[in-house]
């Protein structure tokens, strides 16, 4: 697992046994346990180089949901403590409408594998792609605080890699700016499978936590990151001051705590 030095905001601590000697950090990194730190700035150049590659070249990503899929058919059945994290594109009815079918297609897979690269990045899983959306997790049940730590440094990375990485490559072929809504919470999951076949039916999470946290993103603005208490509860007081509860107007927030029967708080981040 990974945890991101807050003192240091240009270090992203990784998983990784080998040394850095391919330059695409991604691709070499995935699926990988040991620890290593990745500049942002590398980070940065590394998901501009890709995201020319695809629009000039239709370069393809690595398995990243492999992980994921392994973990899970081993522990079919089994209950975790998990922090689940959504990240949908915001626009993309838009861009449908704009861009040519090939080179949305080329942006909107980028965009989520890019979403997917950061998620393995700081020790999570990538559960899988729904249209526009990825969809992560971050086993908690060892370590919740540093689950949480690792949840919140994934959201804050998302949007670097959006606006410092994305955005100018797109910027020089004249297409709009991605923009995303970010949503996370805490709570337990099962592992399910759907069917027999240990090796080839599909294996899935089911929970409270996978629920909320869409509900949450699903409120969240543009490039907006907003968590349930049940995460920010979890956090360093230092890292708390960085996010402000929620205030809800007009009923538009009516899910309740699991454990008060109250209105679940909800907090977004302002650091």
């Amino acid at each position: 697992m990974s945890k991101i030095n807050e003192s240091k905001e240009s270090k992203i601590e990784v998983n990784s046994t080998s040394e850095q000697s391919n330059p695409n950090v991604i691709d070499m990194l995935l699926g990988q346990k040991d620890q290593r730190v990745v500049d942002s700035e590398t980070m940065i150049l590394e998901t501009q180089k890709r995201i020319w590659a695809a629009l000039k070249q239709g370069y393809e990503y690595s398995g990243i949901t492999d992980e994921s899929d392994k973990f899970l058919r081993k522990n079919v059945f089994s209950k975790f403590d998990m922090i689940v994290l959504y990240v949908d594109l915001v626009g993309s009815t838009t861009m449908t409408l704009e861009l040519p079918e090939d080179k949305l297609a080329i942006i909107i897979s980028s965009f989520a594998q890019e979403m997917a690269s950061v998620i393995t990045l700081h020790g999570g899983y990538v559960l899988k792609f729904v249209g526009d959306a990825v969809i992560g997790y971050f086993v908690a049940s060892e370590n919740p605080l540093l689950a949480a730590d690792n949840a919140i440094s994934c959201a804050k990375s998302m949007l670097t890699v959006i606006q410092k990485g994305i955005n100018p490559i797109l910027n020089q072929y004249d297409y709009p700016d991605l923009m995303v809504k970010i949503g996370a919470d805490f709570g337990q999951s099962i592992v399910v499978r759907y069917g027999s076949n240990h090796d080839s039916a599909h294996v899935d999470l089911m929970g409270p936590a996978m629920n909320i946290a869409s509900k949450i993103q699903s409120r969240a603005k543009p490039n907006q990151i907003l968590i349930g208490y049940d995460i920010y509860s979890k956090l360093h007081p230092s890292s708390q001051s960085l996010f402000e509860e929620v205030v809800w107007k007009n009923n538009e927030w009516k899910y309740r705590s699991r454990i008060t029967g109250e209105i679940y708080k909800v907090y977004e981040y302002s650091g």
